[in-house]
């Protein structure tokens, strides 16, 4: 007596082709290379915006944090709120364009952004209000500097320093 042999569900072929489609999706969703992202920018600090949904990193700078405090003529300032009021100013009522280059380990999107052909980046890192991060804005950082322009007009704490240190404290 021959047994006939039941399947209950899809064939393994069938459950390959899946999770390898499933996998390819992930990938377009977490890895957003050259992907473009074009819209009025909500600023939640002075290195990350919001268009729509999406959480934006500005690639190649780091501002000081929220909470950071910096001196200048031997006062202490809100620094970071500074900053964030530096990209407001740059941003507001424009249209921001992105290049997404990756994403960060905060899961929020890494890009190169620009407003009106101008590259925010280097706005940030020029007006002295942000630092290169990782040497791409290292020239626009030694202008701010000699100029003594934004932080460097007083004493900072650099903030990926401040952000190490405030983890101890």
């Amino acid at each position: 007596m021959r047994r006939s042999r039941r399947r209950s569900g899809p064939s393994g072929i069938t459950s390959l082709a899946i999770a390898l489609a499933l996998a390819g999706g992930a990938g377009l969703v977490l890895k957003p290379n050259d992907r473009t992202l074009e819209g009025r920018a909500q600023v939640t600090d002075g290195d990350t915006i919001r268009i729509g949904d999406a959480r934006i990193r500005l690639k190649g700078i780091d501002a000081p944090e929220m909470e950071q405090r910096c001196s200048r003529s031997g006062r202490s300032y809100a620094c970071g709120e500074t900053a964030r009021r530096a990209l407001i100013e740059i941003v507001s009522a424009k249209t921001v364009r992105c290049r997404a280059a990756g994403r960060d380990r905060y899961r929020r999107i890494l890009a190169r952004c620009t407003v009106d052909g101008n590259d925010i980046g280097t706005r940030m890192v020029e007006s002295g209000w942000a630092v290169s991060y990782g040497r791409d804005y290292d020239a626009e950082e030694a202008r701010a500097q000699e100029r003594g322009a934004g932080l460097w007009e007083g004493e900072f704490e650099r903030p990926q320093d401040w952000r190490r240190n405030a983890q101890g404290r």
